[in-house]
Protein backbone atom coordinates (compact mmCIF):
# COMPACT_ATOMS: atom_id res chain seq x y z
CA UNK A 1 0.00 0.00 0.00
CA UNK A 2 3.12 2.16 0.02
CA UNK A 3 2.24 4.11 3.14
CA UNK A 4 -1.39 4.99 2.27
CA UNK A 5 -3.21 5.21 5.57
CA UNK A 6 -6.58 3.45 5.53
CA UNK A 7 -9.01 3.10 8.41
CA UNK A 8 -7.94 -0.51 8.93
CA UNK A 9 -4.31 0.56 8.95
CA UNK A 10 -5.06 3.37 11.37
CA UNK A 11 -6.75 0.91 13.71
CA UNK A 12 -3.75 -1.43 13.60
CA UNK A 13 -1.33 1.44 14.22
CA UNK A 14 -3.41 2.53 17.21
CA UNK A 15 -3.56 -1.06 18.50
CA UNK A 16 0.20 -1.50 18.19
CA UNK A 17 0.83 1.82 19.89
CA UNK A 18 -1.48 0.80 22.75
CA UNK A 19 0.21 -2.60 23.16
CA UNK A 20 3.79 -1.41 22.92
CA UNK A 21 3.21 1.88 24.70
CA UNK A 22 1.63 0.01 27.62
CA UNK A 23 4.60 -2.36 27.95
CA UNK A 24 6.24 -0.03 30.46
CA UNK A 25 3.11 -0.10 32.60
CA UNK A 26 3.01 -3.91 32.50
CA UNK A 27 6.67 -4.10 33.52
CA UNK A 28 5.96 -1.85 36.49
CA UNK A 29 3.01 -4.01 37.56
CA UNK A 30 4.87 -7.27 36.99
CA UNK A 31 7.64 -6.08 39.32
CA UNK A 32 5.12 -6.14 42.16
CA UNK A 33 5.30 -9.92 42.11
CA UNK A 34 8.45 -10.89 40.21
CA UNK A 35 12.13 -9.95 40.48
CA UNK A 36 13.53 -8.18 37.39
CA UNK A 37 15.30 -11.15 35.81
CA UNK A 38 12.16 -13.27 36.20
CA UNK A 39 10.11 -10.56 34.52
CA UNK A 40 12.48 -10.62 31.56
CA UNK A 41 12.62 -14.44 31.49
CA UNK A 42 8.86 -15.03 31.55
CA UNK A 43 8.38 -12.27 29.03
CA UNK A 44 10.77 -13.69 26.43
CA UNK A 45 9.57 -17.23 27.10
CA UNK A 46 5.93 -16.35 26.42
CA UNK A 47 6.87 -14.23 23.42
CA UNK A 48 8.97 -17.05 21.97
CA UNK A 49 6.11 -19.53 22.43
CA UNK A 50 3.70 -17.25 20.54
CA UNK A 51 6.04 -16.51 17.63
CA UNK A 52 7.28 -20.08 17.26
CA UNK A 53 3.67 -21.28 17.20
CA UNK A 54 2.80 -18.69 14.53
CA UNK A 55 5.86 -19.73 12.55
CA UNK A 56 4.79 -23.36 12.65
CA UNK A 57 1.18 -22.55 11.68
CA UNK A 58 2.43 -20.57 8.70
CA UNK A 59 4.59 -23.50 7.60
CA UNK A 60 7.83 -21.52 7.91
CA UNK A 61 10.98 -23.28 9.01
CA UNK A 62 13.29 -21.97 11.72
CA UNK A 63 16.71 -20.59 10.84
CA UNK A 64 19.22 -23.33 10.12
CA UNK A 65 22.97 -23.60 10.44
CA UNK A 66 25.40 -23.29 13.32
CA UNK A 67 26.74 -19.97 12.05
CA UNK A 68 23.27 -18.49 11.76
CA UNK A 69 22.36 -19.57 15.26
CA UNK A 70 25.61 -18.15 16.56
CA UNK A 71 24.71 -14.75 15.13
CA UNK A 72 21.15 -15.14 16.38
CA UNK A 73 22.45 -15.75 19.89
CA UNK A 74 24.53 -12.58 19.84
CA UNK A 75 21.55 -10.64 18.48
CA UNK A 76 19.29 -12.16 21.13
CA UNK A 77 21.61 -10.94 23.86
CA UNK A 78 21.66 -7.32 22.66
CA UNK A 79 18.08 -7.19 21.35
CA UNK A 80 16.24 -9.17 24.02
CA UNK A 81 18.00 -10.62 27.05
CA UNK A 82 20.07 -7.60 28.07
CA UNK A 83 17.62 -4.74 27.33
CA UNK A 84 14.59 -6.55 28.72
CA UNK A 85 16.43 -7.24 31.97
CA UNK A 86 17.72 -3.66 32.13
CA UNK A 87 14.24 -2.23 31.60
CA UNK A 88 12.95 -4.35 34.47
CA UNK A 89 15.81 -3.36 36.77
CA UNK A 90 15.49 0.27 35.74
CA UNK A 91 11.76 0.46 36.40
CA UNK A 92 12.33 -0.56 40.00
CA UNK A 93 13.28 3.08 40.57
CA UNK A 94 12.14 4.91 37.42
CA UNK A 95 8.56 5.77 36.45
CA UNK A 96 7.10 3.77 33.57
CA UNK A 97 6.39 7.01 31.70
CA UNK A 98 10.04 8.05 31.80
CA UNK A 99 11.09 4.58 30.69
CA UNK A 100 8.81 4.94 27.69
CA UNK A 101 10.36 8.25 26.67
CA UNK A 102 13.94 6.98 27.08
CA UNK A 103 13.06 3.93 24.98
CA UNK A 104 12.15 6.28 22.14
CA UNK A 105 15.81 7.30 21.83
CA UNK A 106 16.64 3.96 20.19
CA UNK A 107 16.60 5.32 16.61
CA UNK A 108 18.84 8.18 17.75
CA UNK A 109 21.36 5.72 19.18
CA UNK A 110 21.09 3.62 16.01
CA UNK A 111 21.91 6.57 13.80
CA UNK A 112 24.75 7.76 16.03
CA UNK A 113 26.27 4.29 16.34
CA UNK A 114 26.03 3.69 12.59
CA UNK A 115 28.07 6.82 12.01
CA UNK A 116 30.63 5.93 14.67
CA UNK A 117 31.25 2.46 13.25
CA UNK A 118 31.58 3.84 9.73
CA UNK A 119 28.39 3.06 7.85
CA UNK A 120 29.51 5.18 4.91
CA UNK A 121 26.55 7.56 5.27
CA UNK A 122 26.90 11.28 5.86
CA UNK A 123 24.56 12.95 8.28
CA UNK A 124 22.51 15.84 6.99
CA UNK A 125 22.18 19.01 9.02
CA UNK A 126 18.64 17.95 9.96
CA UNK A 127 19.87 14.60 11.26
CA UNK A 128 22.58 16.21 13.37
CA UNK A 129 20.04 18.66 14.76
CA UNK A 130 17.70 15.74 15.42
CA UNK A 131 20.33 13.93 17.48
CA UNK A 132 20.99 16.98 19.62
CA UNK A 133 17.29 17.72 20.06
CA UNK A 134 16.34 14.14 20.87
CA UNK A 135 18.89 13.74 23.62
CA UNK A 136 18.24 17.27 24.88
CA UNK A 137 14.57 16.34 25.32
CA UNK A 138 15.50 13.32 27.42
CA UNK A 139 17.85 15.47 29.49
CA UNK A 140 15.03 17.94 30.09
CA UNK A 141 12.76 15.15 31.34
CA UNK A 142 15.41 13.57 33.58
CA UNK A 143 16.38 17.00 35.00
CA UNK A 144 19.74 15.99 36.52
CA UNK A 145 20.14 19.55 37.83
CA UNK A 146 17.24 19.03 40.23
CA UNK A 147 17.52 17.12 43.48
CA UNK A 148 14.21 15.39 42.74
CA UNK A 149 15.00 14.77 39.08
CA UNK A 150 14.66 11.31 37.56
CA UNK A 151 18.33 11.06 36.63
CA UNK A 152 20.00 8.12 38.39
CA UNK A 153 21.10 4.47 38.05
CA UNK A 154 17.66 3.32 36.94
CA UNK A 155 17.47 5.85 34.12
CA UNK A 156 21.03 4.99 33.14
CA UNK A 157 20.14 1.29 32.86
CA UNK A 158 17.18 2.09 30.61
CA UNK A 159 19.38 4.31 28.45
CA UNK A 160 21.86 1.42 28.12
CA UNK A 161 18.93 -0.79 27.12
CA UNK A 162 18.00 1.62 24.31
CA UNK A 163 21.65 1.67 23.21
CA UNK A 164 21.69 -2.15 23.29
CA UNK A 165 18.78 -2.20 20.84
CA UNK A 166 20.84 -0.03 18.50
CA UNK A 167 23.80 -2.40 18.74
CA UNK A 168 21.56 -5.32 17.88
CA UNK A 169 20.14 -3.62 14.78
CA UNK A 170 23.58 -2.92 13.37
CA UNK A 171 24.66 -6.46 14.17
CA UNK A 172 21.58 -7.91 12.50
CA UNK A 173 22.17 -5.69 9.51
CA UNK A 174 25.71 -6.91 9.07
CA UNK A 175 25.32 -10.62 9.77
CA UNK A 176 21.69 -11.64 9.17
CA UNK A 177 19.96 -9.16 6.86
CA UNK A 178 20.95 -10.84 3.60
CA UNK A 179 20.11 -14.41 4.63
CA UNK A 180 16.46 -14.24 3.64
CA UNK A 181 15.17 -15.40 7.03
CA UNK A 182 11.48 -14.89 7.67
CA UNK A 183 11.21 -11.98 10.17
CA UNK A 184 8.73 -13.73 12.46
CA UNK A 185 10.83 -16.91 12.52
CA UNK A 186 13.90 -14.75 13.19
CA UNK A 187 12.23 -13.03 16.13
CA UNK A 188 10.96 -16.33 17.51
CA UNK A 189 14.43 -17.84 17.32
CA UNK A 190 15.97 -14.80 18.98
CA UNK A 191 13.46 -14.92 21.83
CA UNK A 192 14.08 -18.65 22.29
CA UNK A 193 17.82 -17.99 22.54
CA UNK A 194 17.20 -15.14 24.99
CA UNK A 195 15.00 -17.44 27.08
CA UNK A 196 17.85 -19.93 27.37
CA UNK A 197 20.29 -17.17 28.38
CA UNK A 198 18.09 -15.73 31.08
CA UNK A 199 17.18 -19.18 32.40
CA UNK A 200 20.91 -19.94 32.70
CA UNK A 201 21.65 -16.82 34.78
CA UNK A 202 18.47 -16.88 36.88
CA UNK A 203 19.84 -19.22 39.62
CA UNK A 204 22.70 -16.78 40.20
CA UNK A 205 20.57 -13.66 40.62
CA UNK A 206 19.89 -14.38 44.30
CA UNK A 207 16.25 -13.27 44.45
CA UNK A 208 13.89 -15.96 43.14
CA UNK A 209 10.89 -15.22 45.36
CA UNK A 210 7.53 -14.66 43.67
CA UNK A 211 4.63 -12.80 45.26
CA UNK A 212 1.44 -14.46 44.00
CA UNK A 213 -0.40 -11.26 43.10
CA UNK A 214 -3.06 -11.31 40.43
CA UNK A 215 -2.03 -7.96 38.97
CA UNK A 216 1.58 -9.09 38.60
CA UNK A 217 0.65 -12.39 36.93
CA UNK A 218 -1.82 -10.67 34.61
CA UNK A 219 0.70 -7.97 33.73
CA UNK A 220 3.49 -10.40 32.86
CA UNK A 221 1.09 -12.50 30.77
CA UNK A 222 0.00 -9.45 28.76
CA UNK A 223 3.61 -8.29 28.44
CA UNK A 224 4.81 -11.63 27.11
CA UNK A 225 1.88 -12.86 25.02
CA UNK A 226 0.70 -9.56 23.55
CA UNK A 227 3.61 -7.15 23.85
CA UNK A 228 6.42 -9.55 22.97
CA UNK A 229 4.56 -12.05 20.81
CA UNK A 230 1.33 -11.05 19.09
CA UNK A 231 2.34 -7.41 18.55
CA UNK A 232 5.45 -8.43 16.62
CA UNK A 233 3.31 -10.41 14.20
CA UNK A 234 0.82 -7.53 13.90
CA UNK A 235 3.66 -5.17 13.07
CA UNK A 236 4.97 -7.62 10.48
CA UNK A 237 1.57 -7.75 8.78
CA UNK A 238 1.23 -3.95 8.94
CA UNK A 239 4.64 -3.63 7.29
CA UNK A 240 3.70 -6.01 4.48
CA UNK A 241 0.16 -4.76 3.91
CA UNK A 242 0.60 -1.02 4.27
CA UNK A 243 4.28 -0.32 3.83
CA UNK A 244 7.11 0.88 6.05
CA UNK A 245 5.97 4.51 6.31
CA UNK A 246 2.74 3.42 7.99
CA UNK A 247 4.42 0.80 10.18
CA UNK A 248 7.11 3.23 11.33
CA UNK A 249 4.53 5.81 12.37
CA UNK A 250 4.00 3.82 15.57
CA UNK A 251 7.25 5.31 16.91
CA UNK A 252 5.66 8.71 17.47
CA UNK A 253 2.80 7.31 19.54
CA UNK A 254 4.71 5.23 22.09
CA UNK A 255 5.96 8.01 24.42
CA UNK A 256 2.56 9.74 24.69
CA UNK A 257 0.85 6.40 25.36
CA UNK A 258 3.35 5.39 28.03
CA UNK A 259 3.12 8.77 29.75
CA UNK A 260 -0.69 8.83 29.64
CA UNK A 261 -1.02 5.31 31.05
CA UNK A 262 1.56 5.98 33.73
CA UNK A 263 -0.35 9.05 34.87
CA UNK A 264 -3.80 7.43 34.75
CA UNK A 265 -3.01 3.95 36.08
CA UNK A 266 -0.12 4.62 38.44
CA UNK A 267 -0.53 8.28 39.34
CA UNK A 268 2.91 9.15 37.97
CA UNK A 269 3.67 12.88 37.78
CA UNK A 270 2.85 14.63 34.54
CA UNK A 271 3.79 18.26 34.08
CA UNK A 272 4.86 20.85 31.57
CA UNK A 273 8.48 19.66 31.61
CA UNK A 274 7.35 16.18 30.55
CA UNK A 275 5.17 17.60 27.76
CA UNK A 276 7.98 19.77 26.44
CA UNK A 277 10.48 16.94 26.75
CA UNK A 278 8.33 14.54 24.75
CA UNK A 279 7.73 17.16 22.07
CA UNK A 280 11.46 17.81 21.76
CA UNK A 281 12.32 14.09 21.66
CA UNK A 282 9.75 13.36 18.94
CA UNK A 283 10.90 16.38 16.92
CA UNK A 284 14.45 15.11 17.20
CA UNK A 285 13.43 11.65 16.04
CA UNK A 286 11.54 13.09 13.08
CA UNK A 287 14.56 15.17 12.04
CA UNK A 288 16.97 12.27 12.50
CA UNK A 289 14.94 10.19 10.07
CA UNK A 290 15.23 12.77 7.28
CA UNK A 291 17.84 11.92 4.71
CA UNK A 292 20.03 14.42 2.95
CA UNK A 293 18.19 16.05 0.06
CA UNK A 294 14.71 15.09 1.25
CA UNK A 295 12.36 17.95 0.55
CA UNK A 296 10.28 19.56 3.23
CA UNK A 297 6.98 17.76 3.57
CA UNK A 298 8.15 14.82 1.50
CA UNK A 299 6.79 11.49 2.53
CA UNK A 300 9.21 9.26 4.41
CA UNK A 301 8.61 6.55 1.83
CA UNK A 302 9.74 8.64 -1.13
CA UNK A 303 12.64 6.32 -1.96
CA UNK A 304 11.73 3.08 -3.64
CA UNK A 305 15.06 1.27 -3.94
CA UNK A 306 17.29 -0.19 -1.21
CA UNK A 307 20.37 1.80 -0.30
CA UNK A 308 22.32 -1.12 1.11
CA UNK A 309 23.38 -4.09 -0.99
CA UNK A 310 22.69 -7.64 0.10
CA UNK A 311 18.94 -8.00 0.50
CA UNK A 312 18.26 -9.62 -2.87
CA UNK A 313 15.98 -12.49 -1.93
CA UNK A 314 12.51 -12.43 -3.49
CA UNK A 315 10.48 -13.88 -0.66
CA UNK A 316 7.62 -11.83 0.74
CA UNK A 317 9.47 -11.31 4.01
CA UNK A 318 12.62 -10.08 2.31
CA UNK A 319 10.66 -7.70 0.10
CA UNK A 320 9.35 -6.15 3.30
CA UNK A 321 12.91 -5.84 4.58
CA UNK A 322 14.05 -4.18 1.35
CA UNK A 323 11.10 -1.78 1.47
CA UNK A 324 11.90 -0.85 5.03
CA UNK A 325 15.50 -0.26 4.10
CA UNK A 326 14.53 2.02 1.24
CA UNK A 327 12.30 4.00 3.56
CA UNK A 328 14.86 4.51 6.31
CA UNK A 329 18.18 5.51 4.85
CA UNK A 330 19.60 6.33 8.27
CA UNK A 331 18.41 3.16 9.95
CA UNK A 332 19.11 -0.51 9.48
CA UNK A 333 17.21 -2.81 7.09
CA UNK A 334 16.77 -5.47 9.70
CA UNK A 335 14.44 -3.37 11.80
CA UNK A 336 11.69 -5.14 9.85
CA UNK A 337 13.21 -8.42 11.05
CA UNK A 338 13.96 -7.36 14.59
CA UNK A 339 10.59 -5.56 14.61
CA UNK A 340 11.78 -3.54 17.53
CA UNK A 341 13.24 -0.37 16.30
CA UNK A 342 11.47 1.82 18.81
CA UNK A 343 9.55 -0.84 20.54
CA UNK A 344 9.91 -2.48 23.89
Amino acid sequence: MGGTLRWGSLARVALLAAIWGSSFLWIKLALRGFPPVEVALVRVGLGAAVLLALTRVRGIGLPAGLGTWGHLTVAAFFNNALPYALFAFGEETVDSSIAGVINATTPLWTLLLAVLVGSGKRLSFAQVAGLFLGFAGVLLILAPWQAKGAFGPGAAMIMVAAFSYAVSYLYLDRFLAARGIDPVALCGAQLAAATAMLAAVLPFTGDLAVDARFDAFAAIAVLGILGTGVAIFLNYRLLLDDGPAVASSVIYLLPPVSVLLGALALGEPFGIRMVLGIAIVLTGIALSRRRAGQADGADEAAADTPETAGATETTEATKATESFEADHGSETPTESAALASTRI
